[in-house]
């Protein structure tokens, strides 16, 4: 590196690492043979990110991007130099995480109050938004690690501030876990209450449905008394036919050669044989001991369907409920 131009920014190390400037970061420690970097984000109220970081090589270590203010933690274990600069930046990654997810823990808490839960963009948009605090979360744990390892070597006096950097990043892990439990509570009880208004609908659909049936089914009823009463009313009508056609035929002027007996035996015969020949069939026997059951049926059915109105019928600009709701 000596021979080589400085690395000043996180775009010179990326292409000091044969990346490119505009990748994206997805690792928070990347190594290469010209040195290692390390990346961290400080979110800002509105979710975008402003980036800060750290080149190591084999000669010096370099803070990448803007200064940060100095922390309680470097003031309290006197560090300096460039673990001041380190633990500052984690220090600042970790208190922006910690007012996004407060910030965000509020917008779930408006949300947990509603008797609905929210509307699901709402609910999208919140673990949309905390899936990308997450991700610096695990960054912060990723940074952590490494730093108890060789790369922490290289910071001199960082193992006294070290714990506490862990026990805070363990805080973030917790509190940004328990949101996003929150936030898939919130989401399932979304899906409950529409589920339930589906469920609702479907009933109201059966019940529907259900009532036209019956309406049907009424309709079939006064259908099928209707045909019984048409059925009784052609046997009826054969049977008074064909003595009525014969006394027809035999009262012409062409039949006065037919002695009289004879036009009042045939006359009887044809009265009493279509009655006895229909009449004894067993299919009308039975068909006529139910016929109070087939009127009662037919007046059950015209008393069941609705009556409309011509009026009500013709007005095509206007909703008409013609299925009436029980009482």
């Amino acid at each position: 590196m000596a021979d080589s131009a400085p690395v000043t920014t996180i775009a010179e190390a990326l292409r000091a690492l044969d990346l490119s400037a505009s990748a994206p970061i997805r690792r928070p420690i990347l190594r290469g043979r010209a040195g290692t970097l390390l990346t961290l984000a400080l979110l800002r109220e509105d979710g975008t990110e402003d980036w800060h970081g750290f080149w190591v090589d084999a000669e010096i270590i370099r803070p990448l991007g803007p200064a940060i203010p100095s922390s309680v933690l470097t003031e309290a274990n006197h560090l300096a130099g460039s673990t001041a600069a380190l633990v500052d930046l984690i220090q600042a990654a970790a208190r922006s995480c910690v007012e996004r997810l407060e910030t965000l823990g509020t917008v779930i808490d408006d949300l947990e109050a509603r008797a609905d839960a929210g509307p699901i963009s709402d609910l999208a948009n919140i673990q949309w938004a905390l899936a990308g605090v997450r991700k610096h979360v695990v960054r912060l744990t990723v940074v952590a690690s490494e730093l108890e390892g060789p790369l922490g070597t290289r910071f001199p006096q960082l193992e006294t501030a070290l714990p506490q950097i862990r026990s805070e990043v363990v805080h973030l892990e917790t509190l940004s876990t328990g949101l996003a439990q929150v936030a898939r509570d919130l989401v399932g009880i979304r899906n409950a209450i529409e589920s339930n208004r589906l469920a609702e609908s479907a009933n109201e659909l059966g019940r529907v449905s259900n009532r036209i049936a019956a309406l049907a089914n009424t309709s079939n009823l006064r259908m099928l008394g209707v045909a019984y009463l048409a059925l009784v009313l052609g046997l009826v009508s054969a049977v008074v036919l064909i003595p009525n056609t014969a006394a027809t035929i035999l009262g012409m002027p062409s039949a006065a050669w037919v002695p009289g007996l004879w036009v009042d035996v045939i006359l009887v015969v044809l009265a009493v044989v279509p009655i006895v020949v229909v009449f004894s069939r067993r299919w009308v026997l039975r068909m006529l001991h139910g016929f109070p059951s087939y009127e009662t049926r037919s007046s059950e059915g015209l008393s069941d369907l609705p009556e409309v109105p011509p009026q009500a019928v013709n007005r095509a600009g206007e909703a008409e409920r013609l299925i009436q709701d029980p009482p």
